[in-house]
């Protein structure tokens, strides 16, 4: 019977490897996927604007992080082919370029951190009520 421990040393070490590697190359999907089924969890558990705000938050990084990876270039070049025909129009590239590589991200990203930090303003603000620090 082969087990992992029968191996060779050299295939123990690149299955490490690829495992190692393929950890290090995704490490902030995993986070945020993580991020995302903690959330889900909690909402699920205890359901509130708050958990609805984090989850929210944290899917739209994991889809800002995908985006960047695999969507933003093969989109700008769709766009771009499929508007720029015949005659080239290069303000139109370059405009197509920067709002779907640059602005589009920033705002996926932007949109998380807002959804999260209105998470942390709901819980703050209920903890103040609590207290009667704010009437």
């Amino acid at each position: 019977m082969n087990t992992l421990f029968d191996m060779p040393a050299d295939l123990k070490q690149n299955i490490f490897y690829t495992i190692y590697f393929i950890i290090l190359h995704n490490f902030l999907a995993i986070i945020f996927a993580i991020g995302i089924v903690v959330s889900l969890g909690m909402a699920f558990y205890k359901p509130s604007r708050k958990t609805l705000f984090i989850f929210i938050g944290f899917i739209l990084f994991l889809f800002a992080f995908e985006y960047n990876k695999h969507i933003a270039e093969p989109l700008t070049e769709q766009t771009v082919n499929s508007l720029i025909t015949e005659v080239p129009r290069y303000k139109l590239q370059s405009f197509i370029s920067k709002f779907l590589i640059r602005i589009v991200p920033a705002l996926l990203y932007i949109g998380g951190a807002v959804s999260i930090g209105l998470a942390g303003f709901i819980h703050t603000r209920r903890d103040l009520h609590k207290n009667r620090i704010i009437p």
